[in-house]
């Protein structure tokens, strides 16, 4: 139990650690290239860390094959934008919250409205006609819906290039660049060489997955110890730690007033699982949504309908409406633990 504890820590540490160097590292790129916020946080940091957990859908329905790897893989597809939008929504929230009990900063958010308009504008179009579509007409749709989801995702990556948003704020120099800059020269530490940025970013994704991996054994083989049940524990807890580099790294951006960032960070995640993956079970899966799984979807969804509530009603995002996602998560807890 003590080893156990011991790993639980260290993967915290790891993943905490890495998602600071890979925020950094983005920052440094976007700065680099003259990207402007919606582009590194929509874009570039959230296909960064969706890829790590998209691998393990694909994994599962084209190596292991068979019907229980294809019910794995649906459910890791369903999982991920079910966790970005409750629990990555919420932390976002607490975040704040946490940081104006400090004194640190206001209790609002501070976002490209416009920006996460389209984000979430761009999931719900698309994940709702990856959920209902197939139910409502069956297989016949999923090639011409798949092609549909694919075509979408890269008219929104189109549109968020070409939409209006700030540059990215110069937040420090490249940690790498700190590092290594005063022994061999990788450009300026105003301009890094794109070479040490992309070092950065990938090897601290590397770490974050790793960190994860580590921080979701562990904490499984202490569950087990107390007696939780292992499904319960699979259909709970471990699909966080596939969405952990997408939460902390918005955890770290909120921490420093970057909500933009932080935001697009998940939103723009949210479309790309909508897509990409979902696609995959569509053509490869029999993508029938039942129970548990349709469940997870709906509550996605309302989440989504909440912030786009919220920004057509409101002109603007509310803290408290991010901690609401946290309260849908609660709810398909209790649920499926009734069950």
């Amino acid at each position: 139990m003590l080893i156990q504890s011991a790993l639980l820590l260290a993967g915290l540490v790891l993943i905490l650690l890495a998602a600071e160097f890979f925020t950094n590292g983005i920052e440094a790129l976007g700065r680099h290239f003259s990207f402007s916020q919606a582009v590194v946080g929509s874009l570039l940091a959230a296909v960064g860390t969706a890829l790590p957990e998209t691998i393990l859908p694909v994994v599962a329905i084209f190596m292991y094959g068979g019907d229980s790897a294809k019910e794995i893989g649906v459910g890791a597809i369903l999982g991920a934008p079910f966790m970005l939008s409750t629990l990555a929504f919420f932390l976002v929230g607490l975040t704040v919250a946490v940081s104006a009990i400090k004194g640190n900063r206001r209790f609002e958010l501070n976002i490209e409205v416009h920006s996460v308009k389209r984000d979430v504008t761009f999931f719900l179009v698309m994940y709702l006609a990856a959920v209902v579509l197939p139910l409502a007409f069956g297989r016949t749709v999923a090639v011409p819906l798949a092609i549909a989801l694919v075509g979408g995702y890269i008219f929104y990556a189109w549109m968020t290039f070409r939409g209006e948003s700030a540059e990215i704020e110069h937040g420090g120099h490249l940690y790498l660049w700190k590092m290594l800059g005063r022994f061999i020269k990788f450009g300026t530490a105003q301009r890094p060489s794109p070479i040490l940025i992309l070092v950065q970013v990938t090897a601290s994704l590397a770490v974050m997955v790793q960190g994860a991996h580590t921080f979701v054994k562990s904490l499984e083989r202490i569950s087990v110890s107390f007696g939780l049940e292992p499904l319960i524990f699979a259909l709970l807890l471990a699909p966080v730690a596939t969405e952990l580099p997408e939460k902390f790294n918005s955890v770290t951006w909120t921490w420093k007033g970057r909500d933009t960032l932080a935001l697009g960070n998940i939103t723009g995640a949210m479309v790309f699982q909508a897509t990409f993956p979902v696609s995959v079970g569509l053509l490869y899966t029999d993508w029938r949504l039942t129970g548990m799984a349709l469940f997870s979807a709906v509550l996605a969804i309302t989440s989504a309908l909440v912030v786009l509530g919220a920004i057509v009603v409101k002109k603007r995002v509310s803290p408290l409406v991010m901690l609401f996602g946290g309260l849908l998560y609660m709810a398909y807890a209790i649920v499926l633990v009734l069950r």
